[in-house]
């Protein structure tokens, strides 16, 4: 089975948003690893997308962005995944984001009652990682 995941060190975000309870957080460049079945390569990409956390209460404060992510976690329920997002991504129930930007010393942290990845466009190929 090919797998896709968001590698959230270096992916750009243009903005967060909350509008009734649900938080929108905009990748402009969110950068793509995408591994197929039986190759040990993998490939780098990028597309615009978006993390989207509904019953949201932002713990911090909310940054102007645009920013570059430096990492953090996602979580979803019992699972965490650590500077990364898995493609695709949609679940009901506890949801967590603790993400870090460059140049904002407190991370950024929201939690809610559900979070999906929503993604635009056709990614771009950008490279082979060996």
């Amino acid at each position: 089975m090919d797998s896709i995941s968001i590698d959230l060190q270096g992916s750009e975000i243009s903005s967060i948003e909350v509008q009734g309870g649900r938080l929108c957080l905009h990748f402009s460049r969110a950068y793509l690893i995408k591994r197929m079945t039986g190759s040990n390569e993998r490939t780098r990409w990028w597309q615009a997308g978006d993390l989207v956390i509904d019953g949201a209460e932002v713990r911090s404060p909310i940054p102007s962005g645009p920013f570059v992510c430096q990492g953090g976690d996602i979580d979803e329920n019992i699972y965490t995944y650590r500077d990364m997002i898995p493609i695709p991504l949609a679940s009901r129930g506890h949801a967590r984001c603790a993400l870090r930007f460059e140049g904002v010393p407190d991370p950024f942290i929201v939690e809610g009652t559900g979070v999906k990845l929503e993604m635009y466009e056709t990614p771009k190929y950008i490279e082979h990682l060996r």
